[in-house]
């Protein structure tokens, strides 16, 4: 089996603190699963995985300083 890119998967928990304030450690991904994710591009792979663990934005609930709500 192919190693995951360090490169990608640097990118996918840069994606993931953005957006989730997590990296995959944070969300308990192991090699197994990364691998599910990293045929995508880092960005689509942290969507893709919050979509399938149905893991909330982190501004969800309290957004953003100067965004309107």
């Amino acid at each position: 089996m192919a190693k995951i890119d360090p490169t990608w998967l640097e990118a996918f928990d840069k994606e993931l603190l953005h957006l989730f304030a997590i990296d995959h450690r944070d969300a308990g991904m192991d090699e197994y699963l990364l691998r599910c994710y990293a045929d995508l591009p880092p960005s689509d792979a942290a969507l893709a995985f919050s979509n399938d663990y149905d893991l909330e934005r982190d501004d969800a609930l309290w957004p953003r300083p100067g965004v309107p709500v």
